[in-house]
């Protein structure tokens, strides 16, 4: 009995139509998180919103964290099924609205929605994979689910910039709509058998209120940043700061702040190098279409140079984990974010050169991704060496916490500077070295940071 049940796979007829629907989902979530990288300066130009260029993601990646904590909340309440549903509704509506937008106040609302739906999506499918597959294919339902962001991240970029170029860029929002309803096809009838008092009810929390005012207190920073000369914007930045110091103490490790040597020094520094990796790579696309005059299509394939590359680091850190046990992880960290500091140091360059520089534009993605690649795998294990039993999961909601929160700040940081600069008539270029020597300094606080990771009983 036990050598058949060890011979079902997650493509059999009894998990089938579950797996395709969940990595359809996942893809679809994927892609409309990467794709927008490549049209994001068009739309931004198109709706006359280029101050509000760093909002397109920040908006995606704060709503996502909310959507994570409070679906995770209420799943256990109301079911797989219903929690689902509503996550695929908001998701659909920020698509709609982001394609039909007609000012940018309106775009960055369907984004909001988008990262609050992605961020629920996500965790309904985690949910899921728990009550309806056995343990024994688990690990196979999480790698394709992991791979299911491979191809997203290596085409979407690419495809949204031909979208972009020779038709528009309300397309790549309406083209994952059919396989939105080809998912909820598959997925919706093996949810339906989830019912909610057969589910293991979460412990209640604060998290999601702590979450909604993290957001808020964030929203009040960056607007507050995007006019800092002015008396109203130094009084909304402050605010916005003291509004989120109570949420960060709640929703990260004791000690984060002051990057105490062991996990909060581990967390701070992965936050930073994620951070500046998704911002270094939002806004190389703007100056390689803005300020290079490179098609969007063209920018997009530059972009992908650096997924494939971090996907041949992920492979290559495996296998030297496997070779020594582990014991390399904290130099593989420290010599990986080294390498993305040579990255946005090209990326930098490359911006600078007043003509030519897209070589260096390929080679600063190779070294990114490489560098990022190496990195963040060996900090989830590092990190979760620190769970003990039954505390898995409060780890990994703090990996997956710092891989949004951190993003969408420094993503927003780097618009500010942007609308700042706009504001000094100091024109757009000004405004993305600014923002790219911001990832500079996160990279290299990653950096000296990185020398406080430890393994547990270091």
């Amino acid at each position: 009995m036990e050598q058949g049940e060890s011979k079902v796979g997650i493509f059999d007829a009894g998990y089938r139509a579950l797996t395709i629907g969940i990595i359809l989902a996942v893809t679809t979530v994927a892609f409309e998180g990467l794709a927008i990288t490549t049209i994001a300066p068009d739309l931004a130009q198109h709706l006359k919103g280029i101050s509000l260029y760093g909002w397109i993601f920040s908006a995606f990646l704060l709503s996502q964290i909310l959507g994570t904590m409070v679906i995770g909340q209420q799943i256990g309440k109301i079911g797989v099924y219903r929690s689902f549903s509503l996550s695929i509704v908001l998701f659909v509506a920020g698509i709609l609205i982001a394609a039909t937008s007609v000012n940018m106040p309106m775009l960055i609302a369907g984004r909001a929605f988008q990262g609050f739906g992605a961020g629920a999506i996500v965790t309904c499918v985690y949910y899921s994979i728990t009550l309806s597959y056995p343990d024994a294919l688990r690990t196979k339902i999480l790698a394709a689910f992991s791979s299911a962001y491979i191809l997203p991240a290596l085409i979407g970029p690419y495809i949204a910039g031909l979208l972009a170029e020779y038709v528009s860029w309300r397309f790549v929002f309406w083209l994952v709509l059919p396989l939105i309803a080809l998912a909820v096809l598959l997925t919706l009838p093996s949810f339906r058998k989830l019912q909610a008092d057969s589910a293991p009810v979460m412990k209640s929390g604060r998290k999601e209120g702590y979450a909604l005012w993290l957001t808020i207190g964030t929203w009040l920073l960056l607007s507050g940043l995007g006019f800092i000369s002015d008396w109203k914007g130094i009084t909304l930045a402050l605010i916005g700061l003291i509004v989120m110091v109570r949420p960060l103490q709640q929703l990260l490790p004791a000690g984060t702040f002051s990057a105490k040597k062991g996990l909060p020094a581990t967390i701070v520094s992965r936050g930073l190098y994620v951070a500046c990796y998704v911002a270094t790579e939002s806004y190389v696309v703007l100056a390689l279409t803005e300020v290079k005059g490179l098609p969007a299509d063209l920018a997009g394939l530059i972009v992908a140079a650096g997924a494939l590359s971090w996907s041949a680091a992920a492979w290559l850190q495996s296998k030297l984990d496997e070779k020594d046990s582990g014991r390399g992880r904290k130099q593989r960290i420290t010599a990986g974010i080294g390498l993305m500091i040579v990255g946005v140091s090209l990326v930098i360059t490359s911006v600078g050169l007043e003509s030519g520089g897209i070589g260096f534009a390929v080679i600063s993605q190779i070294f990114t991704g490489f560098g990022i690649g190496l990195a963040n795998p060996t900090t989830g294990a590092i990190a979760l060496q620190y769970a003990r039993p039954g505390e898995e999961g409060e780890i990994s909601s703090y990996l997956q916490f710092v891989d949004a929160f951190c993003p969408g700040l420094s993503i927003g940081i780097g618009g500010a500077l942007i609308a700042v600069s706009g504001h000094f008539s100091q024109g757009i270029f000004t405004g993305i070295m600014l923002a790219l020597f911001a990832q500079l300094l996160f990279i290299v606080l990653s950096f000296l940071l990185s020398f406080r990771i430890a393994k547990r009983g270091d």
